[in-house]
């Protein structure tokens, strides 16, 4: 099994990480953004048609080309969360955390006890099919990362407390959410969007707490570095795919 914690080092080490999201169900994909460097990959299962068995294979393809993977559930459910740390996942992505009892379920469903209560079977992916044995449920839960979507001002106005939950390695700020949420939606380039996203990376940060955002392009992705983003996640794998192909078209027809 690849190194789970590497990713983790290289947050609490200060580096910013950089990963797409990734809707197509293809093993290809996971290695080529392996191949070109990028640190980890959002397998998203709530926007996209990629279910857990897929996941799984997706999770081996990135271990393969060392990029962790990352598994984003569709909501704040123990058996989602169980299932994408289960099959091997280096994090899981939690959307909705808007209050203090959501941030503390999603720690509670992720982690193993005495932190929270997850279920145990350490005959998974995750614990090597047994051979972690004895060790599986601490070396999981110091090595899986915990990663909360704030996707709404709720969140945002609940913040303080949701940053009070041990066990949250990465608050994430959601652009285009909070810019649904202020009555703008799609509109992430807004003064207010990204004054509200400037107020909750500093939160963040004064917590000790990595600060992740999404980035629809690349001038976008280094003002979220600036305002202190570390866990930076730009595009998705269909739109990358999408942008380069339009490129060769554009420049193959170019008078």
């Amino acid at each position: 099994m690849a190194d789970r914690a590497a990713l983790k080092r290289k947050l609490k080490g200060g580096e910013v990480v950089v990963g797409p999201f990734c809707i197509v169900p293809s093993l290809a994909m996971v290695e080529a953004a392996g191949r070109a460097g990028m640190d980890f990959l959002i397998i998203d299962t709530e926007h996209g048609p990629i279910d857990i068995s897929k996941a799984e294979d997706m999770c081996r393809a990135a271990d393969a080309v060392g990029i962790a993977p990352i598994v984003r559930v569709g909501e704040n459910h123990p058996w989602l969360i169980l299932r994408a740390l289960d099959i091997g996942a280096a994090g899981v992505q939690i959307p909705q955390i808007n209050d203090l009892a959501s941030g503390k379920a999603a720690v509670s469903s992720a982690k193993y006890a005495p932190i929270g209560d997850r279920g145990l079977s350490i005959f998974t992916r995750a614990g090597d099919y047994g051979l972690l044995g004895a060790r599986h449920t601490q070396k999981l839960n110091e090595d899986q990362m915990v990663i909360v979507h704030i996707e709404g001002t709720r969140g945002v106005k609940n913040l303080d407390e949701i940053l009070t939950v041990d066990g949250i390695d990465v608050i994430f700020l959601g652009p285009y959410d909070l810019s649904q949420s202020l009555g703008i939606p799609g509109q992430v380039e807004d003064p207010r969007v990204e004054e509200m996203m400037r107020g909750a990376a500093k939160k963040a940060k004064a917590a000790g707490v990595a600060v992740g955002s999404y980035a629809k392009d690349v001038a976008m992705a280094k003002r979220l570095i600036g305002m202190g983003v570390q866990y930076l996640s730009i595009l998705v794998d269909a739109t990358i795919y999408m942008y380069a192909c339009r490129d060769i078209v554009q420049q193959v027809r170019k008078k």
